[in-house]
């Protein structure tokens, strides 16, 4: 078995003004970062993330590899953090998964409520189990997983990197079969698509994974998309493990600002495949626009009322 196609996708959802996630789409390490914080720390901290994991990628071995990995880009975040007042507070979630094509497994390590996936035969299953308030909740029996779908504080988190100097990391690996293909993505998506429409559009776009990128970003945006939508999705294909992938045209490592025309602005990339021109994502329609439209009018409203306090 060997790496087949990779894909990677990230939006501003319909709500938010900035995107603070950011992914790693660069065989054999992907990963999914979102981050959290006043202003745009979200952002620090996704980067800083993604920056740690990329710097070492390609020298990491299996999911041990990937949790020195973790707890390195958790020092990193915790000292800006510290350091710098501005960025105080701020964290991120944190999944990332490594193939060994030679083994047939694929290491994952993650922290916070981002998620890894594997679907096979059709069936999606969840690989992580979501490091927050709803899922304690549930684990302990209080809600049942119906409940914890719809809970108002389903995105409260129990653990994140940078936000405490030492972090707990859970990793472990997993069996990967010619035809699966591995999902990780940001709760942007998880929290506004359930898990069977997960998979029945994986399942429909096969052809092309960054279609199937592309289509999770849109039903999230359809139900409401009220966070940034971060998707990295790769398949296992049969074939000789120690052949080279495709060239890969560009880097395929993605933040908040990493090619659009301004804060908040996105990429998809699929190296494996096409190597095609990125495609952009903005906040979409009931997000930017509106959020715009509500500054000015309250600028308007301002200057009108400094003028009515002059003239009196």
């Amino acid at each position: 078995m060997r790496l087949g196609s990779a894909a990677g996708v990230t939006d501003t959802g319909r709500r938010r003004l900035r995107n603070e996630d950011a992914f790693i789409c660069e065989p054999p390490l992907f990963a999914v970062a979102d981050g959290m914080g006043g202003a745009r720390a979200g952002e620090i901290a996704a980067g800083l993330a993604a920056a740690a994991l990329e710097e070492a990628g390609a020298e990491t071995r299996g999911a041990e590899g990937i949790t020195a990995l973790l707890v390195e880009a958790n020092r990193r975040i915790w000292e800006r953090s510290v350091q710098d007042p501005a960025t105080a507070g701020m964290g991120t979630t944190v999944t990332a998964a490594l193939l060994d094509a030679a083994t047939g497994t694929v290491g994952v390590a993650h922290v916070g409520d981002s998620r890894a996936y594997r679907l096979r035969g059709g069936a999606l299953e969840q690989l992580t189990t979501d490091h927050s308030l709803v899922a304690e909740l549930v684990e302990s029996g209080v809600l049942s997983p119906e409940e914890a779908e719809r809970h108002p504080q389903r995105s409260a988190i129990t653990r994140a990197l940078g936000t405490e100097a030492t972090v707990d990391v859970d990793a472990f690996t997993v069996g990967a079969e010619p035809g699966d293909v591995f999902l990780i993505c940001s709760d942007g998506l998880s929290n506004m698509v359930s898990d069977d429409e997960i998979a029945a559009v994986v399942s429909e776009a096969r052809g092309s994974l960054a279609d199937a990128g592309e289509a999770l970003v849109s039903a999230a945006n359809a139900h409401g998309g009220e966070d940034n939508i971060t998707v990295v999705l790769f398949e296992i294909v049969a074939g000789d493990p120690e052949a080279p992938p495709p060239s890969v045209p560009a880097p395929a490592t993605a933040t908040a600002d990493g090619v659009g025309d301004g804060p908040g602005e996105t990429q998809s990339a699929e190296p494996l495949a096409s190597g095609g021109p990125l495609r952009r994502h903005g906040a979409g329609a009931g997000g930017r626009l509106p959020a715009i439209l509500l500054i000015v009018a309250v600028l308007v409203l301002g200057i009108l009322v400094l003028y009515w306090g002059v003239s009196r």
